[in-house]
């Protein structure tokens, strides 16, 4: 269930390289393609299950019909639940499934190549620094980010709050950026903010230059090549909705 393409990462830095392609596959499934992915999961089909890849992509497909799989297998039957209760609770049980899932595959690939102790933790140490598909879906990772700015006062915080509001569009920032009159407070709570935010779509805090969109429904970030916003596009929206909250909408 790789797409067809035999793959076997083997040192610590190539398997942590497999486990974020098939997160960020997984991520995209539970937000930005959300409407896709819910439309898949019919519960009127047989068991399936929601599979990442190494290459950013998802897929829901039937088990795998080989025994024992060639990779473990993520959880059976997700479909069956979907119309059983609320959309959230929904995909933060797939979420759930899906982050143990994905630490099966790497510490699969971890004993098939014979890591030791050490190899072990440093691999487990590199996933750790990543928050897990439940935190990014249910928004938790957001809330743990704002937790850890109030007791972090570094001063290369400010920088990198001021070189990422740089990179905002003016209609999403503009009401929370400080004017140059404000007090060192209003500046901690922007940071607070903003300092080290997560984007909704792929969970990664990288990319401080990059150009950035805020929500203005469920308020997460997002990277605007993760959305397929562009500045120049931005500055056309009055109210950008994220696709998940553009796909919400009364289940039948």
């Amino acid at each position: 269930m790789d797409g067809g393409v035999p793959y076997n990462p083997r040192t610590v830095e190539e398997i942590f390289r497999d486990f974020k392609g098939r997160r960020a596959g997984m991520i995209k499934a539970l937000t930005t393609d959300v409407e896709e992915f819910y439309q898949q999961c019919d519960p009127e089909k047989e068991n399936l299950c929601l599979y990442g890849f190494p290459n950013e992509q998802w897929e829901v497909n039937l088990p795998a019909e080989e025994v024992p799989p060639e990779l473990p297998e993520p959880a059976l039957g997700i479909n069956f639940a979907r119309d059983g209760m609320q959309e959230k609770d929904w995909l933060s049980l797939v979420a759930v499934h899906s982050d143990s899932w994905l630490l099966s595959v790497a510490f699969y690939f971890g004993a098939r190549f014979g890591f030791d102790k050490a190899d072990r933790k440093r691999l487990f140490n590199m996933i750790n620094d990543l928050p897990t598909i439940f935190e990014v879906v249910t928004g938790a990772a957001k809330k743990q980010t704002k937790e850890k700015s109030l007791v972090s006062n570094h001063s290369g915080n400010k920088s990198k709050s001021n070189s990422k509001r740089g990179s905002e569009p003016l209609p999403k920032y503009s009401k929370a950026v400080p004017s140059k009159d404000e007090d060192d407070d209003g500046l901690e709570e922007e940071e607070e903010e903003h300092g080290e935010t997560l984007c909704g779509a792929c969970g990664e805090s990288d990319g401080a230059d990059e150009f950035w969109i805020c929500c203005d429904i469920c308020e997460k970030w997002f990277h605007g090549k993760c959305v397929k916003i562009t500045p120049a596009r931005a500055e056309h929206i009055k109210q950008y909705k994220c696709p998940s909250c553009s796909n919400k909408r009364a289940r039948p």
